[in-house]
């Protein structure tokens, strides 16, 4: 098969022909129709992620058709369309025995502990735990968006940040998952203040449902359209400096939500725990959504209230993945960019 093969980290990737994958007896291969090029996928090409070892196939948000079961799978057969989330989880840990399995202890995660869906084919652990059906109809391409940025926004809004009509909400970044962030805090009544240095990203937040977006002098300019700083503030970035404003961009008793990664390459942020004790806030983090969860985001997106398919805006052929890679960090397009091997 065809994949995005990464052979040094920061080093160029490049298309090459390697083994297709074989499904372990839990588990099934995927033929990838789509996969969503995400900013973690750059923080494991640059050897960010410890759990990835060389060479390597990034990808982790996923859209496509099983075209092999393991001899142990029980609820799957070869033909059906499917997505999952980025982790896999056992099935089997207390975690999962919870029904948290999105910080199942034993988790795989297809482009991080394996190789991913950059490619024509991956293979994809514990089927019978962790694959969601598709919709008849359902287009890949927004399938894809699913997986990490749009379930992680989801959960994060609704459970860990447990936004309510009315809110004040502050999204710091307005990428993949900020905009998801933003139309479900939106989607759910609050009043959103989207923060971005990009212009076309601060247009698509308006887009998508927020109030408001500020570039710079982020933490006056929260408070000063909040009337006193934001109930709930969510770092979607994963920068010190993002983390530090989200903390800072609360009132009292508000509640910060961390999305984005804080690879130690990037540096430790600040946390400003004397405001944390002073004004009683909740510092949380949100780990992405099991597939059980899924069938509540399905609805929102059938609903019409969540614009899902507006937030892909660019969709490439594999090829074109080593060039969308190396544009993650420079953050020259908005929205969500998904490759089609």
């Amino acid at each position: 098969m065809r994949a995005v093969l990464v052979e040094e980290f920061g080093g160029t990737p490049h298309v090459a022909d390697v083994p297709d994958p074989t499904p372990a007896p839990h588990g099934v291969v995927v033929a990838v129709e789509a996969t969503g090029v995400c900013r973690s996928d750059w923080h494991a090409w640059q050897g960010h992620d410890p759990d990835v070892a060389l060479p390597h196939v990034p990808g982790h948000e996923l859209a496509g058709t099983i075209t092999a079961v393991g001899t142990d799978v029980r609820n799957w057969v070869v033909g059906q369309r499917v997505t999952t989330p980025f982790v896999t989880a056992c099935g089997t840990c207390a975690e999962c025995a919870a029904g948290a399995q999105q910080v199942c202890r034993n988790q795989t995660q297809p482009g991080f502990t394996g190789w991913g869906s950059f490619a024509e084919f991956v293979a994809l652990d514990h089927a019978d735990v962790n694959l969601v059906d598709l919709p008849e109809g359902f287009p890949a391409a927004t399938a894809a968006a699913l997986g990490c940025r749009v379930a992680t926004a989801f959960r994060a809004v609704t459970d860990i940040g447990a936004v309510r009509p009315g809110e004040f909400v502050a999204v710091h970044g307005a990428g993949g998952v900020g905009l998801s962030a933003i139309a479900i805090a939106a989607a759910a009544g609050a009043r959103v203040v989207a923060v971005d240095p990009s212009a076309a990203a601060r247009e698509l937040a308006v887009q998508f449902g927020a109030e408001h977006a500020i570039a710079d002098d982020v933490i006056t300019g929260v408070h000063e359209f909040t009337a006193g700083g934001a109930h709930v503030s969510i770092d979607a970035v994963g920068l010190p400096v993002t983390c530090e404003n989200s903390v800072r961009s609360l009132r009292r008793r508000g509640r910060h939500v961390q999305i984005g990664l804080l690879p130690a390459a990037a540096g430790k942020p600040a946390v400003p725990m004397d405001l944390v004790i002073a004004g009683e806030l909740q510092v949380l983090g949100s780990h992405g959504m099991a597939a059980h969860d899924y069938p509540r985001l399905l609805s929102l997106v059938a609903s019409g209230k969540f614009p899902l398919a507006d937030l892909v805006t660019r969709e490439l052929p594999l090829e074109a993945g080593p060039r969308a890679l190396a544009e993650v960090a420079a953050a020259t397009t908005a929205g969500i960019t998904v490759l089609k091997p």
